[in-house]
C-alpha cells in the first residue's frame, strides 16, 4: 500500500512536466509507417506454363479457385463480340453433359462455377470442392460448342445491344472509350448489330483454340486447402493440358486532343446528361507516381471529395460527382464524371474543370492530405482481413512486374507522399487544357450553353461517328409530304378513321418485363379518356393506375397516390382513344414535320406534336407502312423532369384495327433509367369493359 502511495505522486509530477512541454495546438508528428508483414502465398509453375498460387486459410470449410488467362487487349474488328460470346458458350454444357445437367450438378452441391473468355472460377464447401473444381476444368477444356447455343446467345446479345442504344449511360460508356482510344482499336472498339450477326460457330471455335490455353494463366486457390492438395488437384485437372502460346500484344499510345474539346452525343429522350471529362494516361503500378496519383484522385473525386462537395453539396447539380484513374500496363484513362439535368450541363462542366484546375494550380492542405492518407491506410489494412487479398497481391506482382515487397511497403509509400507530389502528379495526369469533355444528352437543350464555354463542340452519333451539323429544321423538312399526309397514312394503316371512331373500348392482357422479371399486365380503356392499368404478380395487383375521366390515382403495394398536376392535365385533354384522330381537326393540336430519321433501321418521318395545353411529344412514323414506330414525351412529375420513350412493333389485326403487340418503354428520370417491355397476348375491342372498372 505504501509503495502505491509513492508511485501515484511521481506519476502526476511526470505528467505535469510533460504537459508543460506539449504544444496541443499542433497535431503530433506521425511515426514511421509500418512495413507490413504479409505472408507470401505458395507459388509453383506447371510444365504447361500455368502459374499456381495457394493461400491457405483453414478457418472455414470452404475453398475457392480462379483461373485467369492473361491474353491482354484483343482487337476483334468486324467480329467484335466474338470473345464475349465464346465466354458465354463455355457455360452451355460440355461434350458429355448438357447445360441443364451441368447446372444441376453444380446446384446439388450448393457450389458456384463461373466461366468467361478470360478463364473460370469455382467455389464450394471443402467436401465438394474437388468435384466442383473438376466441373470447372471440364467446362473449360471440353465445351459443347453447339450452334443452337450460339443462336440463343446471339439473340440475347442483340436484344441487350438494342436496349443499350436507348440508355444515355450505356451510350456514354461506349462513346467515351471509342473517342479516347479510337473505335478501331482493342480498347476502343465495341459490339454492333452487324458484328454480332456476322459471328459464326467457327469464329467461336477459332477464338477458343487461340485464347483458352494454359499459356500466361494464373490459377489461384484460396481457403481450406494445402499446397500439396492444390498441386495434386491442379495436375489432375490441367497437367496434360496443352494450348496455344500467348504473346502479350504491343499497343501504340494514342494522343490526347491538342486542345480541350466538347464531344456531344444527342439522346433526345434524355432528361439528364452524362458528363465525362477524360484524358489518356500512362500509369504502370511500378511508376513512382502510383501512390501520389492514388491520393490526388481521392482528394479530387473519391467518395465525398472536392467534385462531390462542389457539384452536389454546393450547387445541387447532381446526386454525385466522382473521378477515377486506373493504373495498367497499357494506356488507361483519368475521368471525372457526373449525371446532371440538361439545363445545368454547361454550369456543371465549368465546375468540374474548375476543380481539376484547382488541384493542378493550388497545393492541397496538410490536413486534407493527412486525412486522405489515413483513409487509404485504413482501407488497405481492413482489406488484409480478406484471405483473397494476398492472392491478388501475388498475381498483381507477377503480372505487373512489381517488386516483391511492393505491398509490404504500401503504407510506407503512402506516408511518404507530400503536398508537392500531389500537385506534380495532378499537373501530369489530370488534363485541363487537352481533355475531352464528352456529353451525352438532349442536344437541343445542352448545346447552346456548351457553345458559350469557348471550346470547340463536335457532334457524334451514339456509335462515335462524326455527325455533320444539320441545317435549320425548316430546310430539312421533306417537301413531298405534309403532316396531314403522314397522319392520314397512319390512320389508314391501323384500320381507317371510320373503324377507329367505332371503337368505344379496348381490353388487353399480356406481360411486362421489368429488370428481367415477367409479370402479368392488364389494361382497359374506354372512350373518351377513361383508363385502367394493373401489373399483377401471383394474381394480386402490385401496381394500379386509374383515371375515371376527371381524376386519377396510382397504388403501389397498397399505397395510394393521386396524379401529379401535369399527369392530370394530360389525361383530361385527351379527346378519344386514338389521339391522331384529333390532330388535324381544329381541336387545338399543332403538328409539324421535323425531318426524317432512321428508327430501328427503318426510314421514318419525325413529327413534333403540341397538345392544346402546349405539351410536346415527338413521334416517328414508318415511311413505308405508315405505322408509328416511336414516341417521346416529357413531363414534370413531383418537380422532376421525366421522359418516356416508347417503341412500337409487331402490329397485329384485332377486329378491324391494328394494334402494336410489342412495346418497349424506357423511362428516364434524374434517378436513372428503367426499361420495360410489354408483350400483348390478347385484345378485345368493344367488349369486356364497363365504367365500373374505373372506380
Amino acid at each position: 500500500m505504501k509503495k502505491l502511495l509513492l508511485i501515484i505522486p511521481v506519476f502526476f509530477i511526470v505528467a505535469s512536466v510533460n504537459a508543460q512541454k506539449i504544444d496541443r495546438s499542433k497535431p503530433p508528428k506521425a511515426g514511421p509507417a509500418p512495413v507490413l508483414s504479409i505472408k507470401d502465398p505458395v507459388e509453383f509453375k506447371m510444365d504447361n506454363g500455368m502459374t499456381v498460387i495457394v493461400v491457405e486459410n483453414h478457418k472455414f470449410p470452404k475453398v475457392s479457385a480462379s483461373l485467369r488467362i492473361d491474353a491482354g487487349p484483343v482487337f476483334e474488328g468486324d467480329k467484335a463480340g466474338t470473345l464475349d460470346l465464346m465466354g458465354s458458350m463455355l457455360s452451355e454444357g460440355t461434350k458429355t453433359m448438357t447445360k441443364a445437367q451441368f447446372d444441376e450438378a453444380v446446384d446439388q452441391m450448393g457450389a458456384e462455377v463461373g466461366l468467361t473468355a478470360g478463364g473460370g472460377s469455382a467455389s464450394a464447401l471443402t467436401r465438394y470442392f474437388q468435384k466442383t473444381f473438376m466441373l470447372m476444368a471440364e467446362a473449360l477444356r471440353n465445351p459443347a460448342m453447339e450452334q443452337a447455343s450460339l443462336d440463343k446467345l446471339k439473340s440475347m446479345a442483340l436484344n441487350a445491344l438494342k436496349g443499350s442504344d436507348r440508355s444515355a449511360s450505356a451510350i456514354s460508356g461506349r462513346v467515351v472509350k471509342a473517342l479516347s482510344y479510337g473505335k478501331h482499336t482493342a480498347m476502343g472498339e465495341f459490339n454492333t448489330e452487324q458484328s454480332l450477326k456476322s459471328i459464326t460457330l467457327q469464329d467461336i471455335k477459332d477464338a477458343y483454340e487461340k485464347y483458352i490455353t494454359p499459356s500466361r494463366s494464373y490459377l489461384t486457390f484460396i481457403g481450406d486447402i494445402t499446397p500439396a492438395q492444390a498441386k495434386s488437384l491442379a495436375e489432375k485437372a490441367f497437367g496434360d493440358w496443352k494450348g496455344n502460346t500467348l504473346v502479350l500484344p504491343t499497343i501504340a499510345n494514342v494522343a490526347n486532343p491538342a486542345q480541350t474539346e466538347i464531344d456531344l452525343v444527342d439522346v433526345p429522350s434524355a432528361v439528364q446528361s452524362e458528363i465525362t471529362v477524360t484524358n489518356l494516361v500512362n500509369l504502370p503500378m511500378s511508376s513512382p507516381d502510383f501512390f501520389p496519383v492514388l491520393l490526388a484522385n481521392q482528394i479530387l473525386g473519391g467518395g465525398s471529395g472536392r467534385l462531390y462537395q462542389n457539384l452536389r453539396e454546393k450547387h445541387g447539380f447532381t446526386y454525385g460527382s466522382y473521378s477515377s484513374i486506373g493504373p495498367g500496363r497499357y494506356q488507361t484513362t483519368f475521368s471525372a464524371t457526373a449525371q446532371v439535368r440538361n439545363e445545368k450541363v454547361d454550369s456543371a462542366v465549368v465546375e468540374i474543370l474548375k476543380e481539376i484546375n484547382r488541384i493542378r494550380t493550388e497545393k492541397v492542405s496538410d490536413k486534407e492530405l493527412a486525412e486522405t492518407k489515413a483513409l487509404y491506410s485504413g482501407n488497405f489494412a481492413l482489406g488484409l482481413e480478406n484471405p483473397a487479398v494476398p492472392a491478388t497481391f501475388a498475381s498483381n506482382i507477377l503480372i505487373n512486374g512489381l517488386d516483391k515487397d511492393f505491398y509490404r511497403n504500401y503504407l510506407k509509400k503512402i506516408s511518404e507522399v507530400t503536398v508537392d507530389d500531389i500537385q506534380r502528379v495532378a499537373q501530369k495526369y489530370f488534363s485541363h487544357d487537352n481533355a475531352r469533355i464528352v456529353v451525352v444528352g438532349k442536344e437541343s437543350v445542352v448545346k447552346p450553353g456548351l457553345e458559350k464555354l469557348g471550346y470547340p463542340v463536335k457532334l457524334y452519333d451514339k456509335y462515335a461517328d462524326p455527325v455533320t451539323a444539320q441545317p435549320a429544321a425548316s430546310a430539312t423538312v421533306p417537301t413531298d409530304v405534309s403532316a396531314k399526309d403522314i397522319i392520314e397514312k397512319y390512320l389508314n394503316a391501323i384500320g381507317g378513321a371510320d373503324a377507329l371512331k367505332a371503337v368505344t373500348s379496348v381490353y388487353s392482357t399480356g406481360t411486362i418485363n421489368i429488370q428481367g422479371m415477367d409479370m402479368d399486365l392488364e389494361e382497359k380503356q374506354m372512350a373518351p379518356n377513361l383508363s385502367y392499368m394493373a401489373i399483377v404478380m401471383n394474381g394480386q395487383p402490385i401496381i394500379e393506375d386509374v383515371f375515371d375521366g376527371k381524376s386519377g390515382w396510382k397504388t403501389q403495394m397498397g399505397q395510394k397516390m393521386d396524379y401529379a398536376p401535369e399527369e392530370l392535365k394530360l389525361k383530361n385533354e385527351k379527346k378519344g382513344l386514338f389521339d391522331q384522330l384529333f390532330y388535324l381537326n381544329g381541336d387545338g393540336y399543332t403538328v409539324q414535320v421535323a425531318g426524317t430519321e432512321k428508327v430501328d433501321g427503318k426510314d421514318a418521318y419525325k413529327l413534333v406534336v403540341k397538345s392544346p395545353s402546349g405539351h410536346e411529344t415527338t413521334e416517328w412514323y414508318d415511311k413505308e407502312t405508315g405505322f408509328m414506330l416511336k414516341s417521346i414525351t416529357t413531363m414534370e412529375v413531383g418537380g422532376q423532369s421525366v421522359s418516356q420513350t416508347s417503341e412500337y412493333s409487331n402490329y397485329t389485326k384485332v377486329e378491324n384495327i391494328f394494334i402494336p403487340y410489342t412495346i418497349i418503354m424506357t423511362v428516364d428520370t434524374p434517378m436513372g433509367e428503367q426499361e420495360m417491355k410489354v408483350q400483348v397476348k390478347n385484345v378485345q375491342v368493344n367488349k369486356g369493359v364497363t365504367k365500373d372498372d374505373f372506380k
